[in-house]
């Protein structure tokens, strides 16, 4: 593809995100303001509705952005069985921007809406954080350890605002996504974090932990997705944009949620051990996952 016409595409894509996430935050935003100023269960039913509609309306427009690349590629896996009448939780390692936009795109007529953790600094973000927040989406502020050294009290506000989303979602069926790793991979995140794995950062287990908690045995199933761009591992994001992306690996691995991850993950020492074990293991399948879908791909390449 040539220098120009990568350019007039990025500019076509950005300003076609733009016009979407704005058409459709717009009416979720005042329908927000509904939801707090008329407190009542079956207006807010009703205004929750609606905002999926509007998120469905969103994804949508997502997908046009896709299709405008006419040389991308998917390969995907595992998506039988699913139903928009489930309560779902949702895993998926984080590598890109882009893996939101995926996510939407790939899930939107086959599980109900995704309901994201967000980190707070996202609230900002003109239209589309305020449109989050009408969503009822959970913004997770991160503490470092030095921080909360200093300050304990704030130790544990995370899980207090997962608890609070967590119990909206009881209403209706539900898919929340929490990219547990809670940051996106770069290799300079991985060495920081002295992470075990190739691929991956090294999973926070809290978030998840507490929305099972709090929903106990609500949700139907764990949907453990794993995302890969082979062929454009290092900007998949602008790549996406500019119609650069061709080929985009999904691994859906639809796993049941057993007693034993029903536990309090706060105090008890124990479940927490042995909540954490669960999820490294899930990571290092994840990790392996990853390095032969990109070994495959690697090799189709030559």
């Amino acid at each position: 593809m040539s220098k120009l016409l990568a350019a007039i595409t990025l500019l076509l894509s950005i300003l076609l995100a733009i016009l979407v996430t704005v058409l459709f935050s717009i009416p979720i935003i005042i329908a927000g303001i509904i939801k707090l100023l008329l407190p009542f269960p079956p207006i807010w039913r009703s205004i929750s509705a609606f905002c999926n509609l509007m998120m469905y309306g969103w994804c949508e427009g997502l997908a046009l952005l896709l299709h405008l690349n006419p040389h991308l590629k998917w390969d995907v896996q595992g998506m039988s069985g699913l139903s928009k009448k489930n309560w779902y939780l949702l895993i998926c390692n984080h590598h890109s921007w882009a893996d939101i936009v995926i996510l939407c795109v790939l899930f939107r007529k086959h599980i109900p809406m995704n309901k994201y953790f967000l980190k707070q600094q996202l609230a900002w973000v003109p239209f589309m954080g305020l449109a989050c927040w009408a969503l009822d989406m959970p913004f997770m502020k991160r503490y470092s350890r030095s921080y909360l050294i200093r300050h304990p009290e704030r130790r544990g506000k995370d899980v207090e605002t997962t608890r609070r989303s967590c119990e909206k979602f009881r209403r209706h069926p539900t898919t929340i996504v929490n990219f547990v790793e809670g940051s996106r991979f770069t290799q300079e995140k991985h060495q920081q974090t002295r992470s075990p794995f190739r691929h991956l950062l090294p999973p926070k287990a809290a978030g998840i932990a507490m929305a099972l908690n709090v929903l106990g045995k609500q949700f139907d199933k764990l949907l453990n997705v794993t995302l890969c761009y082979p062929e454009n591992n290092r900007t998949p994001f602008y790549d996406m944009l500019s119609g650069k992306l061709t080929r985009i690996v999904v691994r859906v691995d639809l796993l049941p949620i057993d007693d034993e991850l029903h536990g309090d993950y706060v105090n008890d020492k124990g479940f927490k051990r042995h909540f954490q074990q669960w999820l490294n293991t899930l990571w290092n399948e994840k990790d392996r996952e990853l390095d032969a879908i990109q070994q495959q791909y690697k090799k189709a390449g030559h």
